[in-house]
Order: structure tokens, then C-alpha cells, then sequence
């Protein structure tokens, strides 16, 4: 039986697998994977297809669909730590509920956001002021030009802004489990958000309750359409389709005065995408025309701005046409390359126009 790639993502986009198999545990995982290396089989490893766009046409090849399972737990009341390992398949969303019940601190900003444990580290996934990477002790992989097991640890993992060496070698590493480590608590020390401590009616910087701020930044979320609900269209998506740009000081200077500005390293800047999208003329809810009764295919999010969403009849084709218009006319305004945040499968992204 043919398997659609669109009952498999978020944005319920993606047309067949050629081949679809789901790995349980480690073994199968890597034997799918290396089995089909040596074949010269194409593969996509797909975790909770939050992260991935994929095209009509769908994957000709095999999709291992990553469905592992455990989590390791060693508490050292001595020192008030934990060191935790979750398989790569163990659901995101659902380890941060287990951190704060079992008070493993600091990654409670990270609530709400889907897809699997083991993309975390690929992408260092991101939100109101924290990062997986600053948690994570250990990346166990499998080499899969090498054929061996390889670990990484923090210095190695090359850990930046939505990005890894993971990411920069596309294909390479099949990430088989993570290993964080934890302070022990029931605190946040600090919320370095604004919006996040206006929302628990705190200074930023100043300390919160860990389940108060999983609340907060849930409701925040779901106030965005960025918490999945097959219902709501507006989480259709793969979230932000496009990461905030970081510009070199000079090109940020040349921003309009009111443009987000934050520091981003050496001489570097980092400016918001959806104020870039917004500023350009692309409102909530923004969609390329269609002929009168024709329910719209694609449109930005009617709630935020930096996502691209599938209103229930799009294609891929939709999805891509729509991001080019908003990238083209970014590009058009201010001078500044969009750049795609999921992965894009099967689906080409063109440069914008000059």
C-alpha cells in the first residue's frame, strides 16, 4: 500500500513514499538506513514531520519514519543534577512535561514545540530566549559514510543559531539518542524574553515558577497558531518557514530605524523576519490571488506573519509559490535573502529576484 508523505508532516503536504518503513528500536533503524545506503537507495529519515516540506511528487526512495523509544535517567541529589538520554524518536514536547514534572530545569521555554528528540540538536532548536544546545551533553549518531557510531559532544556539535553540524552535513549523521544534563528545580532562574515576562507579569531576568512557564509559553504559542491542532488550520505548517536573518553590521544599519536589531557575534546582527514580512506588505492572513469562490490554497498564518500554512486544499506547489512572493518582496524592500527553515524534500527553492 502506497504511503502518503502528507499523513506523516504538519503542513499535511507531501505526495507518495516509494517505499515507507517504521523503525521501532535502534537496530532497525540503522539497519533500514545502511541497508539502503548500500543499495543506492535515496532515504528520508522522518521524525514528526514538523520541520519538512515535502514535494508533490512525493520521495523516490525509502522514508524510514524514526518511531524509537526510552529515556535513561541518573539524579545526583549530591549535586542537584540529572543526566537524562531519550531516544531519538521520544516526542519533543512530551519530554519537557517530563522535565518540569520531575523538575529537570531550564528547557521549559522550549515547551509546545513538536517533532521528536532527535531533530532537537540538528536544528538547536530555539524559543523565547533558550536553546537545546545549552542542555545537551552528548549526540550519540551513526556515521553513515563511515559505517560506525560516533558521539559528539557540545564543543563538537558546532552549535549556532538554528544550525549545527548536523545541519551542515545534510545525510551524514543518523541521530540515534541525546544526553542532557539538568540542574535540579522548580525554578527558572531567569526569563530572558520579553514577551514571555510580560505574559507571567515578571521583569525580564527575573525568576518564574518551571510549570508556570510552560503555561505561559503554551498559551503564547497556541495565541500564534504554533501548537499543533489538526483543527486549526493556522498550525497546518511547519512553523516558521523562515529563520531571522543574520545581516553583517552595516547592511543592519541600513534597515528602516524601527527594524529589530540583536546581537549576533562579531560585527554581526540579527533583525526578525516576520517584522521584514510585515514591513514588506504581507499582512496575517496574506495569500496570492485566486478566481472568485475559490477557497484559498496557502496563506501566511492569520495569526503570525512567519508562518506559511496549507488551508486544507493546498499543494506544495501552493506553499512554494506563496513563499517566493514574500521572499521576492522582502528582498525587493530591504535588501535581505529570506532563507527556509524546514527542510525542503523533493521541492526546489529558488534564489529571489534581483
Amino acid at each position: 500500500m502506497t504511503e502518503r508523505l502528507a499523513d506523516h508532516t504538519t503542513f499535511h503536504l507531501g505526495g507518495p513514499a516509494a517505499r515507507f518503513e517504521t523503525a521501532r528500536d535502534e537496530a532497525t533503524l540503522v539497519d533500514l538506513v545502511t541497508d539502503a545506503d548500500r543499495r543506492g537507495e535515496p532515504v528520508l529519515v522522518l521524525g514528526g514531520g514538523s520541520n519538512v516540506l515535502v514535494g508533490d511528487d512525493g520521495f523516490d526512495g525509502l522514508v524510514v519514519h524514526v518511531a524509537t523509544t526510552g529515556l535513561t535517567v541518573q539524579e545526583e541529589s549530591c549535586c542537584a543534577g540529572a543526566n537524562v538520554t531519550a531516544a531519538a524518536g521520544v516526542g519533543w514536547d512530551d519530554f519537557v512535561a517530563e522535565a518540569v514534572r520531575r523538575q529537570w530545569r531550564g528547557i521549559e521555554p522550549l515547551s509546545g514545540i513538536p517533532g521528536q528528540v532527535g531533530a532537537t540538536p540538528i536544528q538547536n532548536v530555539g524559543a523565547y530566549g533558550a536553546e537545546v544546545g545549552h542542555f545537551i551533553a552528548r549526540v550519540r549518531t551513526w556515521d553513515r559514510r563511515d559505517h560506525t557510531q560516533r558521539t559528539f559532544f557540545p564543543a563538537d556539535c558546532r552549535f549556532g543559531y538554528r544550525t549545527s553540524r548536523f545541519k551542515e552535513e545534510p545525510g551524514r549523521w543518523l541521530v540515534l539518542d541525546v544526553s542532557f544534563q539538568f540542574l535540579l528545580g522548580d525554578l527558572l532562574p531567569a526569563v530572558r524574553y520579553r514577551q514571555l515576562a510580560d505574559r507571567l507579569g515578571v521583569d525580564v531576568g527575573a525568576a518564574a515558577r518551571s510549570g508556570d512557564v510552560r503555561e505561559a509559553v503554551l498559551a503564547l504559542r497556541r495565541s500564534k497558531g504554533m501548537v499543533v491542532d489538526p483543527a486549526d488550520h493556522d498550525t497546518w505548517s511547519a512553523g516558521s518557514f523562515f529563520t531571522n536573518p543574520i545581516l553583517p553590521a552595516h547592511l543592519a544599519a541600513a534597515l528602516p530605524e524601527g527594524a529589530p536589531r540583536y546581537p549576533a557575534g562579531t560585527r554581526q546582527v540579527k533583525t526578525s523576519a516576520a517584522w521584514l514580512i510585515e514591513h514588506a506588505g504581507f499582512a496575517k492572513g496574506y495569500h496570492l490571488p485566486v478566481p472568485d469562490a475559490t477557497p484559498v490554497p496557502a496563506s501566511l498564518s492569520t495569526r503570525h506573519t512567519l508562518a506559511l500554512t496549507n488551508r486544507g486544499t493546498a499543494r506544495t506547489a501552493d506553499v512554494l509559490a506563496l513563499a517566493r512572493t514574500v521572499a521576492d518582496g522582502v528582498r525587493e524592500r530591504f535588501g535581505v535573502d529570506l532563507v527556509p527553515e524546514p527542510m525542503l524534500v523533493g521541492c526546489a527553492w529558488e534564489p529571489v529576484r534581483a
